[in-house]
């Protein structure tokens, strides 16, 4: 499945699998997921923490820990597969140079005793080969370019100068100093403060157009998603089971899951109630998983959830759920009432300027 420059989608991803080794046993984080992503656009990987968000993308830049691998699939990128790559000198010309990540904690990303304009220099001299002059000079522009003022005498200073969200800006400048094709956001704005998440959601936006990046978001805040996506992808339990436009994920959402993931949403509380949290917990992955892995958890699982696992059904050309509700001979079911007027409410809280959902 090679790639051309001038195809629609940059990066797709078939049949992937991924495995560690945790104590002699095998977990089985990644299950069999397929993934087309379109280029300049914003994708969201959204879901549960340990539904493998995370490590799903860390495989586009051969980030896994020692104990994992790629058991399984293919991941096309730039005419190659990168699930066949072995060694960090495969890596040199994809991580950081044309796929950048963000991670969400800028102080694991900084070197404490190395100043901030040192850190972006050495990117730029690495991977575009400038001098240091030159490196120091594109450095500046970068550190201006992410909303820091007077960055010519800031240059020189250290991490621990800066606020949280500042560090997140220089995080952000440090990886788009390669000019990357694709931006990795790594639950960017989790340690932030609401009104700093706002200001580096649209620092991230403003910069996609600018440079023609294709983001990809991973996170667990459905409001970010509402704010920035143009593709929702839903993981569970390893696997991907609803994507679909941000209006369909939204407005037609078809899986239990998802429905359960937007009845949570705390903007939709009230006060006189106790916020919806779905019940039980996920399942473990070092065991074969049986029927639908969120069964256990629904109560729309019909009993064939327990015995087969389901195909991605096709809902429209955009749109796909892995549930067997989307079968023809499948009983009918509503959809929670909490989210049946569900684009009203979102565009109620838009016009109060609350879209970007909760800071936990």
């Amino acid at each position: 499945m090679q790639m051309t420059n001038g195809e629609k989608y940059i990066l797709r991803v078939r049949n992937l699998g991924v495995k560690f080794k945790v104590r002699d046993r095998e977990l089985t984080a990644i299950r069999n997921v397929s993934m087309d992503f379109e280029r300049d656009k914003v994708v969201a990987i959204v879901g549960e923490s340990g539904s493998g968000k995370s490590v799903f993308t860390k495989t586009f830049t051969g980030m896994l820990d020692n104990n994992g691998h790629i058991s399984q699939g293919e991941i096309w990128f730039d005419g190659e597969d990168l699930a066949q790559f072995k060694s960090d000198r495969n890596w040199l010309k994809i991580r950081g140079k044309k796929i950048a990540t963000v991670f969400q904690d800028p102080l694991t990303s900084l070197n404490p005793v190395r100043t901030i304009g040192f850190q972006i220099s050495e990117v730029i001299m690495k991977h575009q080969g400038k001098s240091r002059a030159e490196a120091k000079r594109m450095a500046i522009e970068l550190m201006t370019r992410v909303g820091l003022t007077d960055a010519e005498n800031r240059y020189n200073e250290y991490p621990f100068q800066y606020s949280g969200g500042m560090r997140q800006r220089i995080v952000i400048a440090i990886a788009l100093a390669c000019r990357p094709e694709i931006l990795i956001c790594d639950e960017p704005t989790t340690a932030l403060d609401v009104t700093t998440q706002a200001q580096i959601i649209e620092l991230i936006k403003d910069l996609a157009k600018e440079y023609g990046f294709t983001t990809i978001y991973i996170t667990h805040d459905l409001g970010v998603v509402a704010n920035v996506a143009d593709i929702v992808a839903v993981m569970y339990a390893g696997q991907i089971v609803e994507r679909g436009t941000v209006e369909e994920v939204f407005y037609d959402p078809r899986h239990p899951y998802t429905w359960g993931l937007l009845s949570s949403l705390p903007q939709l509380g009230d006060a006189s109630q106790e916020l919806f949290a779905i019940p039980g917990t996920p399942p473990s992955l070092f065991h074969k998983v049986v029927g639908d892995a969120f069964a256990p958890r629904s109560e729309f699982a019909l009993g064939i959830d327990f015995e087969e696992e389901p195909p991605m059904f096709k809902i429209t050309d955009t749109h796909y759920a892995k549930t067997w509700l989307l079968d023809s001979r499948a009983p009918k079911f509503e959809k929670p009432e909490l989210i049946r007027d569900l684009h009203e409410k979102m565009l109620a809280l838009t016009s109060k300027g609350g879209v970007y959902g909760s800071n936990d």
